[in-house]
């Protein structure tokens, strides 16, 4: 091949630097679009800008780390000294590199698992390459800082291991477009193309959050309730201000006689356990020949920030099983409970013990604590000051809004739901894809902040339930007296439910208990269907275990879901069967599954 080049190839290779200059035009123009769209709401008055309380505990918890270290003159230095030679050696490094010398061994490597550094030009460039080091080196530091600084109280310590994630998370050269190298050569390959659809979109994510940025994880265009997600047929039998009663269709001949009452988290939306059908829980349960009802919570407003967890429990499972007994004519229904729907259904289980009322055959617990011990990074929010804080915030308009609680849960995992998506979608001009999975995590709900004060000071704060002091409707509440049959599902990598604190509140039942461990993480661990074949999950009989680590030791492995596992195990309690109940033969349906709170969007 000739490597002669023509006037017309050279033209045709030559850097357009006018469609550039007019595509950085067009993407200012659109960050302007964007800064109003910001602005807007708060010159109206709809939005009121106030420090976060957030940046008071920030600046309270840096404070305690930088007393210990300038407290004393030799470890002052002695920390200078440290980051200064090594940024020194990789000085000293990346010279020798530019002046022709054989590729030196880096000072630092990033984790084989980071995403953000996998393109190969991190490496093989000089400069993104000294940047990547001089990053990782400094986040090396400032967690060092932490881990060394001696006289730190547990709860300050981990608060400040998480700032510093955070904030070292976002500062990563990977997060700009000049220190990118992906996103630098996709800005000159398209001659800024990228930036005019990236600022648009953070235009449009600015306006859809009404002046705060909502970040799109999905591409909506194509997901709808109703329509591609949350499609088994079924019925809404029974709705009260909180929530609407679904039972679904049975598509079986004969189904097992106890019913199953599926209680989800009102953090979130009850179609998890529905998305699409091949993915769908509640679609597989039905398929088994179960009777099959699920609460689906309402999104609230202000007018329901005075209902409280009490209020909760008797209009939600308290409500559905007595619904349940008239459709069905079973005094008894098998339950399972979601993350807090979990925390309410055993509430739930500790008020009818002791109340000596016999509603409840069998109890599932999927990524659910009763115990807060062991709580993870989300202890990290909780302390009285900001606890007080948050609950003077909710006091004028009633409840929490959805998108401060789905952005506590993204920051546990920031690189991958927060800055990931940041680089794509403005910098890349990428739009997410349609997933389900994502759009239901971006489908945020409100809540009262009655019931939310409640969670956070008797669970998490004071942890209450497992120590036989939460008193709920005048009634104190003691696990021991549980004596149902418990299946407790944790998922190996939950940073939610951690699965250390799954099992150390299995051995606060006073029935026997079932503790299982499924691969991966809070949702993907939970909603396995056996057709996929993906993960594994553990048993083992003893939940005594001082640890996952000590427990796993004597488990035993199993390939695949643990759906069936946990159908066996409903069936030993009970297999009678009976003829299939049609929906809607003693209550008049109300509408049609999955109604209409689920459609109601923050």
């Amino acid at each position: 091949m000739s490597d002669d080049v023509g006037p017309q190839d050279k033209a045709e290779t030559k850097f357009d630097t006018q469609a550039f200059a007019m595509n950085i035009a067009r993407a200012m123009e659109s960050s302007g679009q964007a800064l109003a769209a910001y602005l807007k709401p708060r010159e109206t008055g709809e939005v009121k800008d106030r420090p976060p309380s957030e940046l008071t505990e920030v600046i309270k918890t840096f404070s305690s780390v930088a007393e210990y270290w300038m407290s004393d003159k030799d470890r002052a230095s002695d920390l200078q000294h440290k980051i200064g030679k090594a940024y020194l050696d990789l000085w000293g490094s990346a010279a020798r590199r530019l002046s022709g010398e054989e590729t030196p061994k880096p000072a630092i490597e990033p984790s084989p698992r980071d995403k953000r550094f996998q393109d190969p030009e991190w490496k093989s460039n000089q400069f993104f390459d000294f940047m990547m080091q001089l990053y990782l080196l400094t986040t090396q530091w400032a967690h060092e800082l932490v881990r060394d600084a001696e006289g730190l109280d547990p709860h300050t310590r981990k608060k400040a291991e998480f700032y510093v994630q955070q904030i070292t998370n976002a500062l990563s050269p990977s997060n700009f477009v000049l220190t990118n190298p992906e996103v630098l050569r996709e800005t000159l390959a398209s001659k800024g193309d990228n930036l005019v659809r990236g600022m648009k979109m953070l235009a449009e994510d600015i306006e859809a959050g009404r002046g705060t940025l909502r970040i799109r994880q999905s591409d909506p265009g194509n997901l709808e309730v109703g329509v591609n997600m949350a499609t088994t047929p079924g019925k809404v039998i029974y709705q009260n201000d909180l929530m609407q009663l679904i039972q679904y269709s049975p598509a079986t001949e004969t189904v097992l006689r106890t019913p199953y009452l599926i209680v989800p988290p009102w953090i979130n939306k009850f179609y998890i356990l529905d998305l699409r059908p091949e993915k769908s829980y509640i679609k597989w349960c039905v398929d088994q020949g179960i009777t099959v009802f699920v609460i689906s919570w309402v999104n609230p407003d202000k007018e329901l920030g005075k209902k409280t967890w009490a209020d909760y429990m008797r209009e939600g499972p308290l409500a559905a099983m007595d619904v349940i007994e008239k459709v069905t004519g079973e005094m008894k229904v098998h339950t399972a409970g979601y993350c807090v729907g979990g925390t309410l259904l055993a509430t739930t289980l500790a008020y009818l013990a002791a109340k000596r009322r016999q509603r409840v055959m069998s109890a599932t617990f999927f990524a659910a604590q009763v115990d807060f011990t062991h709580a993870g990074d989300l202890l990290v929010f909780v302390d009285e000051g900001q606890i007080s804080a948050l609950e003077r915030d909710m006091e004028q308009s009633g409840i929490l809004e959805g998108g401060r609680m789905a952005m506590a849960f993204n920051m546990l995992r920031s690189n991958d739901l927060i800055w990931s998506y940041v680089v794509n979608n403005y910098l890349k001009g990428q739009p997410p894809s349609a997933f389900d999975l994502l759009h239901w995590n971006s489908d945020a709900t409100r809540m009262p902040a009655a019931n939310h004060s409640y969670y956070l000071r008797n669970c998490y704060l004071d942890n209450r339930l497992s120590t036989g002091t939460m008193v709920l409707d005048d009634t104190l509440l003691d696990l021991t007296k549980v004596k149902v049959p418990v299946y407790n599902l944790a998922t190996r990598e939950d940073h939610i439910a951690p699965a250390e604190s799954v099992l150390y509140g299995s051995q606060f039942f006073g029935g026997p208990v079932k503790y299982v461990l499924s691969g991966s993480g809070h949702i993907a661990g939970v909603v396995n269907p056996p057709s996929g074949g993906k993960y594994q999950y553990w048993t083992n009989d003893n939940i005594h275990a001082g640890s996952v680590a000590e427990w796993m030791k004597g488990a035993i492995e199993h390939k695949g879901s643990w759906w069936p596992d946990w159908l066996q195990w409903l069936e030993s309690i009970d297999s009678e069967r009976v003829p299939a109940r049609e929906v809607g033969n003693v209550l008049p349906p109300i509408e049609d599954a999955p109604g209409s709170y689920v459609r109601v969007r923050a």
